[in-house]
């Protein structure tokens, strides 16, 4: 039996970064605890400082297939490329044509660079074509 996974980002805004990955992904900011109509609410009757409101956010795939992704506030700057990264895969098959692909894959980059990214570099290597992105935070990933 395979075990449960969460993917873990470090960030200096965790909040923003999470909702930039929640549209990216198409998943959803975590419901808060039952009982509790925000995580606000849930963190106040914590009793969390206001300060910390903003150390972690996860988020979800609202259909509980993909990882639960959690990005947890750290001020120590990034300094290098990732030694992990996320791929987004746009195309559901390598079986559609090359073209089709080219095409699906620059609308979802098109959608993304509206949500804040960046493009670092287009990549085509025989049948294969990607983008490798940079998120609000530089921190990089692909779209295939």
């Amino acid at each position: 039996m395979a075990l449960k996974l969460q993917v873990v980002f470090d960030s200096k805004d965790p909040d923003s970064l999470a909702k930039f990955y929640a549209e990216a992904l198409h998943y959803k900011m975590q419901d808060p605890p039952s009982g509790y109509p925000s995580w606000e609410a849930f963190l106040k009757a914590q009793g969390i400082p206001e300060s910390e409101w903003n150390s972690g956010s996860a988020i979800v795939d609202p259909e509980g297939k993909g990882p639960r992704i959690y990005i947890q506030r750290m001020d120590t700057p990034k300094t290098g490329k990732n030694r992990v990264h996320i791929d987004i895969n746009a195309t559901s098959s390598s079986r559609t044509p090359k073209s089709e692909r080219k095409k699906i894959v620059q609308a979802e980059v098109s959608r993304i660079l509206s949500l804040g990214a960046k493009v670092q570099r287009e990549w085509e290597e025989g049948d294969d074509y990607w983008f490798v992105m940079l998120d609000p935070e530089g921190n990089e990933f692909c779209i295939q």
